[in-house]
Formats: structure tokens, sequence, C-alpha cells
């Protein structure tokens, strides 16, 4: 199998680490990321640059982006395109709209793959739900409820930009969770977020958003993310969610980010389902695009994308509740 090259770019992020180990993957190159972050028995294989203009000068085929600043990342990543890499980009991948457009634009003008590190709907346990969904198990779509929580920790980004904020950065699960798994478009959306609790006196840091929905159908969905989820010693994993969707013969759902599987239907009442069952692996699946130029993504690259347009517009003109008091 032929292995792709790649470039790491910041790691403001989820950058793919484990892509070291990866069989079809070999990391050659590195900028914005200080040598003693990368595993010690690696550094000697890379060239670590000093920008991201002279990553782009080495052989790696595709870059992936966790830019320091995430409101840089669209410029980054087009610059990328332009010098004809592939990239696969931390979320948000843009801040605005016009930035979101150009991406896709550039990507299928000059023949380069771009691909956001969106791999949730597609992976255990969201595939199971999506597949169940599709099969028509439980009826058509009528609501869907969905949670992201994460600890708080006074460290996170004081500014917005560094990582694009509540809802850009962690709002989006609730767009894909509510798009990608049930293949509807949302056509609605409001947004209400609060700082309460943040006691960063100099911080911007939302601490809690929520979201109602209106959907491509006719149904509704209701999302809420924030900074109050448990955490470590008491919760063994470092997110808290939770996705229901409700049908007009049933439901589905995932509990505690797929402990418990299961759908239910008036005819077979509770029926677990397998969590890997309808799988993907997002990231072997872009590196299979690069290398047979097909598009192998399920979704097209306007649908993958679809959520990060909504938290891109709800992030541009929230409600917020800041000390309570609407503005």
């Amino acid at each position: 199998m032929e292995k792709i090259k790649i470039g790491l770019y910041g790691d403001n992020g989820h950058q793919i680490w484990f892509a070291f180990q990866h069989p079809g993957a070999e990391i050659v190159a590195a900028a914005g990321i200080a040598p003693e972050k990368i595993p010690a028995e690696h550094r000697s294989e890379l060239r670590f640059c000093d920008s991201l203009d002279e990553l782009l000068q080495t052989d790696a085929q595709l870059i992936s982006l966790c830019s320091p600043l995430r409101s840089e990342q669209a410029r980054h990543a087009l610059r990328c395109l332009e010098a004809g890499r592939h990239v696969y980009a931390e979320k948000p991948c843009a801040f605005r709209e016009e930035e979101l457009d150009e991406i896709i634009r550039t990507s299928r003008r000059v023949g380069r793959r771009f691909h956001e590190m969106a791999s949730v709907a597609f992976q255990a346990p969201y595939a199971a739900l999506r597949k169940c969904v599709a099969a028509g198990t439980i009826g058509e779509v009528l609501q869907v409820v969905s949670q992201k929580s994460y600890p708080w920790r006074l460290e996170r980004p004081a500014d917005e930009q560094v990582d694009g904020g509540l809802i850009r950065q962690v709002g989006i699960y609730n767009l894909r969770f509510i798009e990608h798994l049930t293949g509807l478009r949302v056509t609605e959306l409001f947004a209400r977020e609060t700082r309460l609790g943040n006691q960063g006196p100099q911080s911007e840091c939302r601490r809690a958003v929520s979201f109602s929905m209106a959907l491509s159908n006719g149904a509704i969905a209701s999302g809420v993310s924030n900074y109050a989820g448990p955490c470590a010693p008491h919760w063994n994993s470092w997110g808290y969610e939770n996705v229901r969707i409700f049908g007009v013969n049933g439901f589905v759902e995932s509990v505690n980010g797929g402990e418990t599987v299961r759908y239910y239907t008036p005819e077979q009442g509770i029926v677990p389902l397998d969590p890997n069952d309808g799988a993907i692996d997002w990231f072997d699946t872009v590196l299979d695009e690069i290398r047979t130029g097909k598009e192998l993504i399920p979704v097209p690259l306007e649908t993958e994308l679809s959520p990060t347009r909504w938290v891109i517009r709800a992030g541009e003109r929230p409600l917020r509740n800041l000390t309570g008091q609407e503005h």
C-alpha cells in the first residue's frame, strides 16, 4: 500500500499523532510544533520547519492543520490547497462563510482533497444510529436531542480566536449529530449562550450554549454543549455525550458516548445495537481518496461542512446572556 506523506502544522487541537503508527501514512515534516512534543522515537525522522511556507516546500502530500490561531486556519488551508497539497483540518476550519465557500471552490478547482476532522457520525457508536435511521427502522425523523459536555478549566482559551469558542469548537458536535446522523438539513437555528461560572475576569470563554433548530422535513432538534461535564477521577472518559433520535415509529439512542446503544419500536420493543455496525475509519478513507482520486467519504463536501456553516452563523449572531441581561 502506498504511504501518504504527511506534514503536521500546529498542535492546537486533535493533531494526528496516531499517524506515526499508521501503516498507510508517513509523517515527514512538522511546523508550529515544539520538537519535544513529538514522540522521542520519531523526532529524528522529521524535518522541523520554521513556518507553514517552509513546510509546503517539503514532499508532504497531506497537511494536517491544527493552526495556532483557529481564526487563521482557513487562510492556511487555502495556502496549502493552492500549493497542491491535500488538507485535513481541525474544527472549525473557517470563521466566516465566505472562507468556507472559498475552501470548497479551491479544493475542486485545484483537484486536491479537503476534509475536516469530522468523523464522529461515521464511527462507533454513532454510525449504528445513522444506519438505523437510514433503514427506516424508527420511521420518519420527528425530533433530535443531543448533548456534548467537556470539563471546565480556567485554562480554556479566553479569546475565541484561539479555538473558535464554545459554539464553533464544541457546538459543532450537536450539528454533526443532527445533520449527519439523520441525513436532514438544518433550515433554521437559534442559539443562546452564557459565560456564567467563568471566573476569569478577562476571559470571554462561554460555558454553555443551547440550540433550537428546524429541519428540512419539518422535524425539530435541540442541542446543548457546555463546559460543565464530569472529569477524572470520577469519570472514565474525557467527554460526556448523549444523542436521541425520535421517529414517528420509535427512537434510537446512544447514551454516555456509546455505553448504551439501542432502538425502540412498539413492534419490537428495545433492541440493542452493535456500536460498530456501519462504522468507517474516516482517516483511512481520506487517505484512500488521495490514493485513488475517487470520492469515498459517504457524504458530499458541502454536506460534511454544513455543520461548520451553521456554527459559523451561530457564532456570529448568537443571543448572548453574559450578565443576566440579553444582548
